[in-house]
């Protein structure tokens, strides 16, 4: 999920780079909302991932 994050990021610094203001805002409105999901999965793999032990 973090690698589409960053895709997403990537897609939205070119298409500002190339004056498409749109699609720039969308993608990076997408990859801020994936790296956000990304970052609560990660704490809840963190905290209940443990309990085997």
């Amino acid at each position: 999920m973090l690698s589409w994050a960053l895709i997403f990021l990537v897609v939205a610094l070119v298409a500002a780079a190339l004056g498409f203001g749109g699609v720039a805002g969308t993608a990076a409105w997408i990859a801020q909302v994936l790296f956000v999901v990304f970052l609560v999965l990660f704490v809840l793999s963190l905290l209940f991932g443990r309990r085997g032990s």
